[in-house]
């Protein structure tokens, strides 16, 4: 089984991560744990690579074989459908899952990676110097395979020289026999696609190449990135994935208008300013985004919650705001009242009567629920 590393909320969507030849799970270190936030984060090693076995494959391996291996993985941990980002080889994974295994993957990043990896010939020859002579020189050149000049991460720098020769062979294999370019329209998943400017083993014409053919692909440039972006620009890789993977806040508003109905949202949108835009961007993605989407509680259960502790803070206006949220989401004037009543008990018979005072107006306007 493939060494991984799990992160975030285990009721949250899955995310898996997949490195780059010659690096392990440590590539994602800067990005994968605000990934966490609202995701299920499953970082993967390489076979050889990280704390994977090198067994795992062997000569003459494909991505296919590669995919299979993430696939296991994922049924171990009891994941069905997941969303996916990869570098390079990590990438290539995910294209092919994408293809083959359209079922199982819900949305799809591929990272300084390329539906085909310039042809048989250099990998074939890297993995016979590898096998002859091991990773220790070509280790040496890694600083400026992967990043800008003068840029560096030691730790994956050493992670290639200590990776086993056997198996960095065998993925060389697989890259040496992958070529993807005539699949890559049968891809149904959303996709992303994020090159480095300044790549020069998968340069943007790669990425490209992909976002073309892959039907509703998007493409992102970084700039003053080089092959390992997430590790050079984690930023701005995690700006990309989190508007891919999350929608930015547009998932998060259809939850708060949902809840919250149209007329209030667009009254605070219209309130707007660029001093509160942020905080409103904040309230959409996280609030609504990723606490209201979780499932582990029902609609409901999140208003009781949100009442009571809106009682127990003593935040009256915000209060009947989310009255009006449990009606829409289902609660009767009784259970509202029930919610209250408990409030007296442990928030005390002031905030209570205050609570009762709120609601009894919202409850007012429906119709005359309020007797």
């Amino acid at each position: 089984m493939l060494d991984h590393l799990s992160e975030g909320p285990h009721s949250a969507p899955p995310l898996l991560l997949g490195p780059s030849l010659g690096t392990s799970r440590a590539l994602w270190d800067e990005v994968a744990p605000e990934l966490s936030a609202g995701h299920r984060v499953i970082r993967w090693d390489l076979p050889g690579h990280g704390g994977s076995a090198a067994d795992l494959i062997g000569a003459g391996a494909t991505v296919g074989d590669l995919a299979g291996l993430v696939l296991a993985l994922a049924d171990s941990l009891g994941v069905r459908r997941f969303a996916y980002a990869g570098v390079s080889l990590g990438g290539a994974v995910g294209l092919h899952l994408a293809v083959h295994h359209p079922e199982r993957v819900s949305s799809l990043a591929v990272v300084c990676s390329s539906a085909h990896f310039n042809g048989e010939k250099p990998w074939r020859e890297r993995a016979a110097l590898v096998r002859e002579q091991g990773l220790a020189e070509l280790a040496r050149s890694a600083d400026a395979r992967w990043f800008t000049p003068g840029f560096t991460v030691p730790r994956l720098v050493r992670d290639h020289r200590e990776a086993d020769p056997g198996a960095y062979a065998a993925c060389c294999d697989a890259l040496a026999a992958f070529d993807l370019r005539d699949r890559l329209g049968e891809i149904s998943a959303p996709t992303l696609l994020i090159a480095g400017r300044e790549d020069p083993a998968t340069p943007p014409a790669h990425l490209r190449e992909i976002a073309d053919a892959v039907p509703g692909a998007a493409l992102v440039e970084i700039p003053g990135a080089s092959h390992l972006a997430p590790a050079e620009r984690p930023e701005a890789v995690l700006t990309a994935l989190r508007g891919h993977f999350d929608g930015g806040a547009k998932r998060g508003m259809a939850v708060r208008r949902a809840v919250l109905g149209d007329a209030h949202v667009d009254r605070a949108q219209a309130r707007q300013t660029p001093f509160t835009a942020r905080f409103q961007d904040f309230i959409s993605r996280y609030a609504w985004g990723e606490i209201w989407t979780d499932e582990t509680l029902s609609r409901r259960e999140r208003s009781m919650i949100t009442m009571t502790a809106l009682v127990a803070h003593g935040h009256y206006d915000e209060l009947a705001m989310h009255v009006r949220a449990a009606r829409r989401n289902g609660l009767t004037p009784e259970e509202i009242g029930a919610v209250l009543l408990q409030t007296a008990v442990y928030c005390g018979v002031p905030a209570a009567n205050s609570a009762f005072a709120a609601a009894q107006r919202v409850l007012a306007e429906e119709d005359g629920t309020a007797g």
